[in-house]
């Protein structure tokens, strides 16, 4: 049997989730339709989610279309879980996205849209709701061409729609099709221009091959009330969507997506494209790590459930199963191989921060340990300890406060309390700075770091291996990584390339420990030496306004940073396109209805920072300031005094 695996994407309140109930209904996997409004559908698990009737987490259903299994994956819809949509969408053989006849394009559907073009993500258009009152065909169609893809097909047209009567017809080919298949094909182009309409077998074909290769997206009108265009839209996942490809020789499997069990052990979501797994099965876990890095450790496998075929022996190419067993997984990791580690969804860094605290006045420990355990689980959570002792939460939006809270209230039985969200800066080298500690100084180590500009965070040796135990290299290591989370400004330090210069030791007395604490005193004297450089987060938006509004928006946001980088007519507007600070985004968004009287139409989402102009923000540190020796070194001995009980 052939599978494909795809995900359900739309704007929040498109009716995705209630699409993947009438999908699973009309296939014979549930006998009832759930509903969004009380809480019963089938893949919104969580509290939260039956509670504001959005989807947060991927879940994972299974159903059959002819000789097909299709895995289904409803992807969040609210813009805040974006990184959510990326991850999932990387292990999609195809994607539907979902808009609604009534509301029509969204600003969240232009990013999903802009996101699955940019991967080559074959894709089929369904539009909702054909059978509310406002719900339009023709003129969202020409909507649709203008601001998402003008290379659309659609598969049928809608009948009676805006009323309880509407339903979907649809047909074989037409010859509609021609002009945006022949952009692609040259015999179709002849054909065109010829006036040649070849028959309908070949625009079927040509559809096809073009679906799969994401140049073209075939467009269907429904209802998932009513259940009307559901058939047509399962034919076309049926044969125009690609099947997954072929299998590779060697095992490799793609965490995105991780649970808890009943008795709490983790539960990976697995999408596997070679080999196989099977329970009691003992593999290697691969990891990149922040500073590109891969590491590696093994463990056994418990339990692999294939979802659609729960009897399986094992998970093959193709398939998706919930594996057991592995305790220290994160999502991203990769089972079996690393190869393929570089292809996964890249996620800008969350630029929101914000403290959580307990309602109840309990112990902060606990409340620490839980917020670790879910960083341990989602690479998209992080978390600090403040200056203050406290916890905070990197973030993407405001909306995953509540997710976060319902988390801890729901798993861990803590009630929270955030802070007002602040925006995270980051810091880069600006020039080549050396610094140099050697042993007997107060530390018996010798350490010698070089800073300078790189990619990412880069680690060099300019020592010989053998010149330290491995223990005390990685020590160092592990102490630079660590110590780039604080640059001379307080802000996580990037794009950076550090190199070990010198390197020594006294035997017996030189621990490990040593190294620990000496190597973020250096490393903050040759940033110093280097200079470092503060940016803030931005996005790249895009705005469409009416031609008299043009000048107006553009000087509106030029006065709160942005940069404008085109402006081009689309249709009979305007459409703007740039950059701006991540601060005044939420101003943006307040002043175009007034400045366009509310036709203009704003999208935006985080796209990589600046450089702060004037004077650049401070955080407060937590590593006892190591740029300064004196207070660096009390702070050391204060941090041992707890550490010992005083004694």
């Amino acid at each position: 049997m052939h599978t494909v695996n795809i995900g359900i994407l739309a704007h929040v309140d498109a009716g995705k989730t209630s699409l993947t109930e009438r999908l699973l209904f009309d296939t014979g996997v549930i006998d009832r339709l759930g509903s969004v409004d009380s809480g019963t559908t089938q893949t919104d698990t969580g509290e939260i989610e039956r509670r504001r009737g959005i989807t947060i987490r991927s879940a994972v259903t299974a159903l059959r279309v002819g000789d097909r299994q299709v895995n289904l994956i409803d992807t969040p819809g609210h813009r805040d879980f974006m990184a959510e949509v990326e991850r999932a969408l990387g292990v999609l053989d195809g994607a539907v996205l979902v808009l609604s006849a009534v509301e029509g394009v969204q600003p969240h559907t232009r990013l999903l849209m802009r996101t699955c073009r940019a991967m080559r993500l074959p894709t089929l258009l369904f539009v909702n709701k054909i059978d509310r009152v406002g719900a339009r065909d023709t003129a969202l169609l020409a909507d649709i061409r203008r601001l998402l893809t003008p290379a659309i097909a659609p598969l049928g047209r809608a009948r009676a729609i805006g009323t309880a009567a509407a339903s979907f017809t649809a047909y074989e080919a037409s010859d509609d099709w021609l002009p945006v298949l022949a952009e692609h094909d040259d015999a179709l182009l002849a054909a065109y221009v010829e006036d040649r309409p070849p028959p309908p077998a070949t625009l079927r074909a040509a559809l096809r091959a073009q679906t799969a290769a994401g140049h073209v997206h075939p467009l269907l009108f429904g209802s998932a009330l009513s259940g009307s265009g559901v058939p047509e839209l399962l034919d076309a996942i049926a044969d125009l969507l690609p099947p997954a490809p072929p299998a590779e020789p060697a095992p490799r499997a793609r965490v995105f997506a991780i649970t808890r069990g009943p008795g709490g052990a983790k539960v990976a979501y697995a999408r596997s494209y070679g080999g196989s797994l099977a329970a009691r099965q003992r593999v290697p876990v691969f990891r990149r790590t922040a500073d590109g890095r891969v590491e590696t450790h093994r463990a056994q496998l418990t339990g692999v459930t294939v979802i659609g075929d729960p009897q399986a022996p094992a998970l093959t190419a193709g398939y998706i199963a919930a594996l057991s067993g592995l305790a220290g997984v994160r999502i991203g990791d990769q089972i079996g191989s690393a190869a393929g580690l570089d292809t996964g969804a890249h996620f800008p860094r969350p630029g929101l921060e914000t403290v959580v605290r307990r309602r109840d006045g309990g112990p902060a420990a606990d409340l620490h340990t839980a917020l670790l355990r879910m960083t341990d689980e989602d690479p998209l959570i992080h978390t600090r300890v403040t200056a203050a002792g406290e916890t905070a939460v990197l973030l993407y939006g405001e909306v995953q406060k509540e997710v976060i809270a319902a988390t801890l209230a729901g798993s861990y039985g803590i009630a929270v309390e955030f802070t007002p969200t602040q925006l995270v800066h980051l810091e880069r080298p600006t020039g080549v700075g050396s610094a140099l500690e050697v042993i007997g100084n107060g530390f018996f180590g010798t350490v010698g770091l070089r800073v300078e500009p790189g990619r990412g965070i880069e680690y060099d040796l300019a020592v010989e291996l053998g010149s330290l135990p491995l223990a005390y290299h990685k020590a160092i290591e592990d102490s630079v990584v660590r110590a780039l989370e604080q640059g001379l400004y307080g802000w996580p330090v990037t794009d950076v390339r550090v190199t070990l210069t010198h390197s020594g030791y006294w035997s017996p007395i030189t621990v490990a420990g040593d190294f620990r604490d000496l190597t973020p005193h250096v490393l903050l004297r040759a940033l110093a030496a280097a200079g470092t450089r503060v940016f803030e987060p931005c996005h790249r938006f895009e705005a469409d306004v009416p031609a008299a509004a043009l000048g107006p928006v553009t000087g509106g946001l030029a006065h709160l940073g942005g940069r404008v980088d085109e402006t081009a007519p689309v249709g009979d507007t305007w459409r703007i396109t740039g950059s701006i600070p991540a601060r005044a985004v939420a101003d943006a968004q307040r002043r175009l209805p007034d400045l366009t009287n509310g036709e203009g139409l704003w999208t935006s989402a985080p796209a990589g920072d600046r450089p702060v102009a004037g004077r650049p923000p401070r955080r407060d540190r937590t590593d006892g300031n190591p740029l300064d020796r004196v207070e660096y070194t009390r702070w050391l001995a204060q941090r041992d005094l707890a550490t010992s009980g005083g004694q």
